[in-house]
Order: structure tokens, then sequence, then C-alpha cells
């Protein structure tokens, strides 16, 4: 079972997915759920940013696979079809962010994971796909996406139903910041597996995901532990 928070490996990842994730869009991923793959980190090969206190996620989409002898991606138009003709992922997302926002159908359901550093990613939870559109930047077209996370996480076709409260998105540097001073391991035991962002006051009692000194890394016993004393 896997909850927002929790930090996995990459083959851990993968095993969750029941996919090898070599792709950061991943539309119905083998006809489940959509999982887009995402970093916050200075150098990311996009621009992905998130507002609206951690509720919100604009992601921007992907460029054209690089052609050997070919033009630098970042400076072509993403692109909507491929050169078959098909929808890419860019497209898939697009046409199904749009029927959301013209009330056409029901938000397309997105997992979301977050690159940490090498090698070590965050689960941050399902959103749903509510906008996209059109942004011009250094001349040329990308798309971003409009993302709104979800406060009830429903139980998925790939994953075990979750029942751990769902709090707002802690910032990548807060994440980055805790990582650093917990050493990677849970701050009670020390251990390197199963670990988790945990709130120390629960987002619902007023605790805030903005400040490091508000997040702890805890392994799974200790948070389900924690979580048992929360009346």
């Amino acid at each position: 079972m896997i909850a927002p928070g929790d930090i996995i490996s990459y083959i851990e990842m993968c095993q969750e997915e029941g996919a090898s994730l070599q792709r950061g869009m991943n539309f119905r991923l083998k006809g489940s759920s959509s999982v887009i793959l995402m970093s916050l980190r200075p150098g990311a090969p996009y621009d992905d940013r998130v507002e609206d206190n951690g509720r919100t996620l604009i992601y921007e989409g992907h460029d054209a696979p690089r052609v050997k002898g070919g033009p630098d991606p970042k400076t072509l138009d993403q692109p909507m079809q491929s050169g078959l003709g098909r929808p890419t992922q860019n497209g898939l997302f697009f046409e199904a962010a749009i029927r959301a926002a013209r009330g056409e159908g029901s938000p397309e359901l997105v997992k979301v994971y977050e690159k940490i550093r090498d090698g070590v990613w965050a689960f941050d939870g399902i959103f749903e796909l509510r906008d996209a559109w059109y942004e011009t930047i250094d001349s040329r077209s990308v798309f971003k996406f409009k993302l709104v996370l979800l406060d009830e996480v429903p139980a998925l076709e790939r994953s075990s139903p979750v029942d751990l409260p769902h709090n707002r998105l802690i910032p990548t540097a807060v994440k980055l910041e805790v990582w650093k001073r917990d050493k990677g391991k849970c701050v009670l035991c020390g251990n390197q597996e199963n670990l988790h962002f945990d709130h120390i006051i629960p987002f619902s009692q007023g605790g805030s995901s903005l400040l490091a000194k508000n997040i702890q890394l805890l392994c799974a016993k200790h948070n389900l532990q924690k979580r048992d004393k929360i009346q």
C-alpha cells in the first residue's frame, strides 16, 4: 500500500505501477490510472510549479524526442501529435483536460510522483486533471496542465485503498532540507526503509507544510503508531 508522502525507490515506484516508467507522462498507464513524474529541483528539464499553498500543480508538457542530427527539442513547439499523426502524451492529456474544463465528463485522476534525488522518489498523491493551455516561452509553444490535489484519496485499480490523512504538498525545498537533516532515516529508530514525510503537527490541526521544523522522516511502523494516537 502506498500513501501520499511515502518515499520510495525508482524500482518500488515501477513495481507499484506494474510498468517500467521511462517517460514522465503516462496517460492511462496499461489501461489503468494516469501517472506523471515531476521534479521541482534546480536544473529540472521542465518548468513545473506548485500553487495555492501546495494544492495545485501546474505541470509542463514534454518536448519532442531528440533526434540524432536534428534540432534541439528545446527550440521546437511541444508536439500535440507524433509524426504518424497519433496523439502524443501531450495530446492525450490535453484532450482529457479540455473535456474536464468544459464539463464534458469527470476529470482524469492522475497519480503524481516527485523526484527528490537520484533514485529517491516521493508519492505526492492523486490529482484531478482540471485544465490545459498553451504558453509561449522563448518563442515556442509549451503545454501547461492544471492538476488539483484530492483531499480524499480514492482506491485505484492498481493500488490498495489508502486511508491515511492527505495533506497539502510539501515544497521540494522543504523535502530536501528534511531529508538532509534527518539523514534519510526514521528519526525514531533509524530505519532507512518504508519512509514517509510526516507532519509533526497534522495539517488538519493547523500544522504547516511549508516549514521543515514541522516535517520529519518516519518509517511506516512509527508513522502508523503516531496516526493511531491522533484524536
